[in-house]
């Protein structure tokens, strides 16, 4: 029974079990945080979130390789209103940042919600009914019992499967003709034994760097298939003892201004991967240099292979302490040469075969395939891939031409290669839950009301990030990464700027930039504008400032402690 509660705040129940206010696909870190926003900010708890898998997490369920960790640290990757005291390392592995969104779910009820075990095939926008109609698959054996397939109608639908969820196999012919173990990285197949075992890793990002130093202890050979080298730079990773915890715990002041360094410095860093040509990228580059030459001494032959030919910042940057080092080891051969083929034994490399009982495919996602394989369908029958054919765009990485009443989250151009992506997705979440907000008011007002960005402006914004993005290292044609498309170049994943420029756009909603109808449109016509506001994490005062401050506190107490003395001594 739904009880007396008013809709929105009445939980979706069984009798609307095709119907909700708003749809979330999707329960990683993005789903997650819209959900609470929801929640707190538009008292809204008639929604459903869409998950495929049996859990909550995203990409930290999915990859569960030997070594997955996450390359920003524990303290700046975390939500900002949840942040955690206890974490056990300055880097968090996957299997810790998992139990911490696990965590997070249970604190705010946020299993109530989801669907597990289901997939949406497409999602259509019905300009009659001013509806999404969200096609589901239930994957689940004993759900599909009930129904292996149905409509969910919602007034508002999100995206939040991000850009790291399909994984991208290696066009390489005779592929599917090996007779061995092949496993992708995010298709981790822990029941394999790797022990005694030849084996081959095709790929050497980050996700190789990961695994290579953790499998290498294991196989009886490995031999890396390198492409193109990566910059490699210090990790500097270590345990947390129990008192720094304590400290976090129990002084939130001392661990929220942690999280403040380290967004500064993460800030600075942004310098480095947009701009080879600044000082802070040619130190970066020098220490990277000097890094692979302490790690390899005397081994100008790997320099030389290892060392890239490409700006720092063209493709993402490896953080590691363990990765350069295995090329060292008696049983790893670095092989760049171009693969040939595959065969149902193992690898041809220009012209030579290798056998291998294992071939790992360290291959990445389907970056630039945004929301695929969904097919979605918007106004008029307008379909995203028409919209999207040469390449991902989006007003703000959020609002989609043509898809009314939609959001998504970790969108076209909102990928960072300098900072933590959970402090784009709060903004992106914040904002697309104003725009929710006016949505759920019209239909608590009887009527209905729809929100879409006018085509130009998209148009406009996007020549002018796209403007800014060929200036940049992410653009250097000496390497291809998975930041841009292969057919045209086009740079569709990373944000131009700094993460505090991205908030402070997202802190208000210009209506002009918006085409709205229905119920309420009258009030948000053009030059009216809904204050967001932001969460301001980096340093305000810096520690000098500090310093004298307490200094001052110091001496001001100091000189009162005085006074009171002279007063009880003339008593």
């Amino acid at each position: 029974m739904a009880g007396s509660e008013a809709w929105p705040t009445v939980p979706q129940g069984n009798r609307d079990h095709t119907e909700a206010a708003v749809v979330i696909i999707g329960g990683g870190i993005s789903g997650m945080c819209t959900a609470i926003d929801l929640i707190q900010r538009n008292k809204c708890k008639n929604f459903v979130i869409l998950e495929r898998s049996g859990g909550v997490g995203g990409t930290w369920r999915d990859n569960k390789y030997p070594g997955c960790c996450c390359d920003v640290w524990s303290h700046l990757y975390s939500y900002s209103f949840e942040q955690n005291s206890d974490w056990t390392r300055e880097y968090p592995g996957q299997e810790e940042i998992l139990r911490y969104l696990v965590g997070v779910a249970q604190k705010y009820e946020l299993y109530r919600y989801v669907r597990f075990n289901s997939t949406v095939e497409s999602a259509k926008w019905d300009d009659a009914t001013k509806k999404w109609h969200v096609d589901v698959r239930v994957e689940g054996s004993k759900d599909s019992e009930f129904g292996s397939q149905y409509i969910l109608k919602s007034d508002f639908l999100v995206s939040a499967v991000g850009q790291l969820n399909q994984p991208k196999a290696p066009s390489i012919e005779g592929i599917e003709t090996f007779k061995g173990k092949l496993m992708h990285s995010a298709r981790w197949d822990w029941s394999y034994d790797l022990r005694g075992k030849k084996v081959a890793i095709i790929g050497n990002g980050a996700t190789a760097a990961q695994i290579i130093p953790e499998i290498v202890k294991e196989v009886d050979h490995l031999t890396i298939h390198q492409r193109t080298p990566n910059w490699v730079i210090p990790r500097l990773d270590e345990p947390i003892p129990e008192w720094k915890r304590s400290m976090y715990r129990y002084l939130p002041y001392v661990r929220h201004r942690k999280r403040a360094d380290m967004m500064d410095f993460r800030e600075a860093f942004y310098n480095a991967v947009f701009d080879n040509n600044h000082p802070v990228a040619q130190f970066l580059e020098g220490q990277a240099k000097d890094h692979m030459r302490a790690q390899l001494p005397d081994r100008p032959d790997l320099w030389e292979k290892l060392q890239p030919k490409y700006k720092i910042g063209c493709k993402r940057v490896i953080i590691s302490d363990d990765y350069l080092p295995v090329f060292s080891r008696d049983n790893v051969r670095l092989e760049t040469g171009r693969i040939d083929r595959i065969t149902e034994k193992g690898i041809v490399t220009d012209g030579h075969e290798e056998e291998y009982d294992l071939i790992i495919c360290a291959t990445g996602f389907k970056t630039v395939e945004f929301m695929h394989p969904i097919e979605i369908t918007g106004s008029a029958g307008r379909t995203l891939q028409s919209v999207w054919k040469e390449g991902g765009e989006a007003l703000y990485g959020i609002t989609v031409e043509s898809l009314p009443n939609f959001g998504m989250l970790y969108g076209p151009n909102t990928n960072l290669g300098h900072n933590s992506i959970i402090l784009m997705i709060e903004a992106q979440s914040r904002y697309i839950n104003a725009l929710i907000k006016e949505v759920l008011q019209a239909r608590r007002d009887g009527g209905q009301l729809t929100i879409k960005p006018k085509e130009q402006r998209v148009k406009t914004y996007n020549e002018e990030i796209q403007r800014e993005l060929q200036q940049s290292s992410f653009n250097d044609p000496g390497c291809g990464s998975w930041y841009k498309r292969e057919d045209n170049g086009k740079i569709t994943q990373n944000w131009s700027r700094t993460v505090v420029d991205y908030q402070k756009m997202l802190s208000n909603i210009d209506w002009n930039e918006y085409e709205v109808s229905g119920a309420g449109a009258d009030r948000l016509q053009e030059g009216y504008v809904t204050k967001i506001g932001r969460v301001v994490e980096e340093s305000l005062v810096s520690y000098q400032t500090m310093g004298l401050t307490a200094l001052g506190i110091a001496a001001a107490g100091a000189a009162v402690a005085l006074r009171s003395g002279v007063r009880l001594r003339l008593r």
